[in-house]
């Protein structure tokens, strides 16, 4: 009798989604800033736990370049009222993928091309995962 073996694919393990975790004041006011200007697929990447160059990083999706642009001005304008002005805007021109730079936290505006082609979910997966949901 032939034995069959089944070789079984490992799928790497996807970080736990933890909505309960407090998001910082202003990582809240930017993600509320995203939504209102319908950015989609929101996702906060919490490195508080983790030794890293920042504490989160934000990451939202635009459907077009336009929208990209006027979810990082809405974000940008928003905190701007808290007295809060970013260190770097990169990208803004292109618009393909801004990148809003805080210190504390870094904002990544994309399209969704973009965003599926640098996968920064997979590429900082070991930071908690905090899945934002629309409104």
């Amino acid at each position: 009798m032939a034995s069959t073996s089944k070789k079984t694919q490992r799928r790497p393990r996807k970080r736990p989604v933890s909505p309960r975790l407090r998001l910082p004041a202003n990582v809240g006011i930017a993600v509320e800033a995203a939504l209102d200007k319908k950015a989609a697929d929101l996702l906060v990447l919490d490195f508080r736990k983790t030794l890293s160059f920042t504490d989160c990083f934000l990451i939202c999706t635009g459907g077009n370049i336009r929208q990209v642009q006027a979810i990082a001005d809405g974000i940008v304008e928003t905190l701007r009222q808290k007295g809060l002005k970013p260190s770097l805007v990169e990208g803004y021109e292109h618009a393909d993928w801004i990148l809003i730079d805080y210190f504390d936290f870094i904002v990544h505006v994309f399209t969704p091309v973009t965003r599926e082609f640098y996968s920064l979910e997979r590429l900082w997966a070991d930071a908690v995962h905090i899945a934002i949901p629309a409104k």
